[in-house]
């Protein structure tokens, strides 16, 4: 059987290298990115190799168009093209609107919801030649709701729920699916802003009581990829029972 391949974005840590993780144990061939951490990327991509499995870093930044259509010729040389992608890339910004610079919106939005739109547009094209693939954008409940003090986040996170539901409606001829992973409070290093006071209030106001972990969002995204072909266009909640 022919080896899949999966582009995992943002997978130096947290959720991005537990899915990298999980694509790995199911056999993929995993490639791997993200823009700073360059020594945590090499730490995963060791993790998967310590798994007996096959790995390609792909460091750069997807918020910028030119560097994903390098990313995508490495891809292309490597294996033709993707089977999944995986648009975990993400980045937040806390406090009042007002006090937001116009850079920091760009930076908020692009590395949110352009960098998706960047990777689907440079992964398309193998999989409407194969009539096959799968599109997993990692969201947030945010982007349901909206949080105070985090409009650019949410509106990053809404954003990224339109264009997964709309490319579900463009792709599905081509028997491609889109899904969205609306997480709720994870246990990251994005969350590592909050004291053991406001960690705990999170946590109450969820009603499974906890924050969830990056293994379970890997978890769901591995079904998303494995969903029925039926299953499209879907933001899925995976936020405790928040919303």
């Amino acid at each position: 059987m022919k080896k899949k391949n999966v582009l995992v974005t943002g997978s130096s840590r947290g959720i991005g290298r537990e899915c990298a993780l999980a694509f790995a144990r199911e056999g993929y061939h995993v490639f791997v990115n993200c823009r700073h951490s360059l020594e945590e990327l090499k730490e995963t991509e060791a993790l998967i190799r310590s798994l007996g499995q096959s790995c390609t870093a792909v460091p750069g930044n997807v918020a910028d168009p030119d560097c994903v259509r390098d990313i995508f010729s490495v891809i292309q040389k490597t294996c033709g093209g993707l089977d999944v992608l995986v648009n975990n890339a993400g980045t937040a910004w806390f406090g009042l609107l007002s006090d937001m610079t116009d850079d920091d919106w760009r930076e908020v939005l692009d590395t949110n919801l352009s960098s998706a739109f960047y990777c689907c547009r440079a992964a398309l094209p193998h999989m409407i030649s194969r009539k096959s693939g799968k599109i997993i954008n990692i969201s947030s409940m945010w982007g349901t709701s909206g949080a105070s003090c985090e409009a650019a986040y949410s509106a990053s996170k809404a954003g990224l729920h339109g264009l997964t539901r709309a490319l579900a409606k463009e792709l599905a001829p081509s028997n491609i699916q889109v899904n969205a992973v609306a997480c709720g409070a994870i246990d990251t290093a994005m969350n590592a802003r909050l004291d053991p006071d406001e960690r705990k209030a999170l946590a109450d106001d969820v009603p499974a009581g906890r924050f969830g972990t990056p293994v379970e969002v890997a978890q769901l995204v591995l079904l998303a990829a494995n969903a029925p072909s039926y299953m499209t266009g879907q933001v899925i909640g995976l936020d405790g029972g928040f919303l």
